[in-house]
């Protein structure tokens, strides 16, 4: 995933250079940042990748930089990283949907799992993105009464019912049916219902 970067976001000086240099060796972007201000300072939304975030920081902690994320709408994966594990910590940043949270000092394997789940995490999220944004675009592109029929079809409704519904006659709903697959870009009711409904 070459277009795709580890933000490493910990105030500890050391950590950062041997995570920096880790992941550098083993092939992975990485982005170092020494506090959560920063990191918050440069955030851009045309990011990608996933977050490797140290919880005890001074000024704004780990925890707190998740929360703010997560207001923000970002959709950055988060893995948590720290030195003082506790059962608390780990329910707060699970809580503030952190894919993973991993205990100092870091087993290389279990980290680059991780970075490597959460990186997958995040490209999978991003192309179901991408396909809802699309589906919405060719939305735009049905006429009112092609819009009504979609609806009605999506809620089970079968041609004789719909004709009645809009005062039209079944032929016509077909036409408009036929009309709606085709400027979806859908080859069945089933697909209609799956993308209408989000799911891809």
């Amino acid at each position: 995933m070459p277009d795709l970067t580890v933000f490493i976001v910990d105030d500890d000086a050391s950590v950062r250079d041997s995570l920096g240099l880790l992941l550098s060796l083993r092939g992975y972007r990485t982005a170092i940042f020494s506090d959560a201000e920063s990191f918050l300072q440069a955030l851009s939304p045309d990011w990608r990748g996933c977050i490797l975030l140290d919880i005890r920081m001074p000024g704004m902690d780990g925890l707190a930089l998740q929360r703010r994320l997560r207001e923000l709408g970002s959709g950055l994966p988060v893995i948590v990283i720290t030195g003082h594990g506790d059962v608390d910590s780990a329910c707060e940043a699970f809580k503030a949907q952190a894919c993973d949270f991993l205990e100092k000092p870091l087993d290389q394997a279990k980290l680059t799992a991780a970075i490597d789940d959460a990186l997958s995490k995040y490209a999978l999220g991003r192309h179901a993105s991408e396909q809802r944004s699309h589906f919405a675009e060719r939305l735009a592109t049905l006429t009112p009464r092609e819009r009504e029929v979609m609806d009605l079809i999506v809620t089970g409704g079968h041609n004789r019912d719909i004709a009645e519904k809009l005062g039209i006659s079944p032929r016509t709903v077909e036409v408009h049916k036929a009309r709606v697959m085709q400027k979806l870009n859908v080859d069945g009711v089933a697909q209609l219902v799956r993308h209408s409904l989000g799911k891809r």
